[in-house]
């Protein structure tokens, strides 16, 4: 989730831009980060992937917990009707994963999605946009930092450093391996970073990315090939 404009793309339409910011200052108010109220059985991992600039394809991947035994797989192919408008990408992903998601047959107790939650420059990365619009706990798991600055954390497992940006503390910085490059953890929506954190660790049991994360991204791989 690259934050800078690629050089591919034209500027953003300021009128788009203005509506766009406008949005994200009314979700904003409306996010809410405690802890969760719920008995955590059931947990589904999210992702998606762009095939061209025209289309998205979505993935779910409903969990056991703590078990994480895989008890549904399901995807949604579909057009993209925004253009890239950078720190807004939450805006071209949420409605095919909003799809994807209808097709569940059981709903999770909570998503964890490959991205960002409140570890936006606005916090609004798309496991918040996906908690505000499904009105359940979400958190975050991105590889890649967005915003903010931290200091690196010790190499072994485990191992956490907080990512604070303008005063406040917006992820955690999490060894998941010995030795292998953090991942960021952060609440999206109805979840505390605490609570974030500690399922993110105990999902990670043989790789980097938990099993809910890790999975959604494989299946993506997998099924856009169908696509094409």
């Amino acid at each position: 989730m690259a934050y800078f404009r690629r050089h591919d793309t034209p500027p953003p339409d300021p009128n788009l831009l203005r509506e766009l910011t406008e949005l994200q200052n009314k979700m904003q108010q409306r996010i809410i980060i405690q802890k969760p109220d719920f008995d955590l059985k059931l947990i589904a991992g999210c992702d998606s992937s762009f095939i061209g600039k025209d289309s998205i394809l979505s993935v779910f991947v409903l969990m056991t917990y703590p078990e994480l035994e895989v008890l549904e797989k399901v995807w949604h192919h579909g057009p993209v009707e925004l253009p890239y408008v950078p720190g807004f990408l939450a805006f071209r992903e949420a409605p095919n994963l909003l799809e994807a998601y209808k097709k569940l047959d059981q709903k999770p107790d909570l998503i964890m999605v490959d991205g960002h939650g409140i570890s936006h420059p606005r916090r609004l990365g798309i496991a918040t946009h996906l908690g505000l619009h499904l009105d359940k706990p979400t958190m975050g798991v991105a590889k890649k930092l967005l915003v903010g600055k931290y200091k690196e954390p010790a190499t072994t497992k485990g191992s956490i450093s907080p990512l604070e940006y303008k005063g406040e503390v917006i992820a955690n910085v999490l060894r998941t391996k010995d030795n292998i490059k953090p991942v960021f953890v952060s609440p999206g929506h109805l979840m505390d970073l605490e609570s974030a954190t500690e399922i993110a660790f105990n999902c990670a049991i043989k790789h980097k990315l938990p099993e809910p994360t890790r999975l959604a991204d494989h299946y993506a791989a997998v099924f856009k090939k169908e696509v094409k």
